[in-house]
């Protein structure tokens, strides 16, 4: 898979305007600010290709990147930002829903959370919610170099805790800047399909 060849390919907010086709997708959820457009960019060594929005809770689509005609990354809108209405919530968890629910071309789902903070209510919820799908899924630890090493192994603790993990589950440690859990992601993401 040739990482160069990786694309933004469309945006869409209903089933009838996602990509006509049986290429794989990895999707990334996790709430507003968490880092999702930095790591798409990490993992695809590109600096702007998923926008980062300057303003948390903005991204209210399903952004698709076409990787090589082989896997598409998705990028969810972020959940659980305060300053928006309810109506629009509402609006993003309908859109998040349903793509989670109806796609089937989804063959994982990377679930992000700040390793800085324990999991909010909504992310309990999210990780629920995934468990009741049935969908497989990693649990990615965001934001690594902002945190003392000597902290890494306390936060992934109370993470697995307050999302009560089952041991089979695994969390992944990120961090944007440096790369660190880069290729240990791409390997979880790799061996979910075979993407030659």
């Amino acid at each position: 898979m040739n990482l160069n060849n990786a694309r933004f390919e469309i945006t869409a907010v209903k089933p009838d305007q996602y990509p006509k086709n049986d290429i794989p997708e990895i999707t990334f959820v996790g709430r507003s600010n968490v880092g999702k457009s930095s790591l798409i960019n990490a993992m695809l060594n590109r600096k702007n290709l998923a926008k980062v929005a300057a303003t948390p809770g903005r991204t209210r689509v399903i952004n698709f990147y076409n990787i090589d005609d082989k896997i598409y990354f998705v990028d969810l809108p972020g959940y659980g930002f305060a300053k928006v209405s309810k109506s629009m919530k509402s609006g993003w968890k309908d859109l998040i829903e349903t793509y989670l629910t109806e796609r089937e071309q989804l063959r994982k789902v990377v679930m992000l959370v700040d390793i800085r903070h324990s999991p909010t209510s909504d992310d309990v919820l999210m990780h629920e919610w995934l468990k009741t799908m049935k969908r497989s899924y990693v649990v990615v630890a965001t934001k690594l170099d902002k945190i003392p090493r000597s902290k890494i192994k306390e936060r992934l603790s109370d993470i697995r805790n307050t999302l009560k993990l089952r041991d089979d589950v695994k969390i992944i440690s990120f961090s944007s800047e440096t790369k660190q859990g880069r290729d240990e992601l791409w390997e979880e993401i790799l061996e979910e399909s075979s993407f030659s």
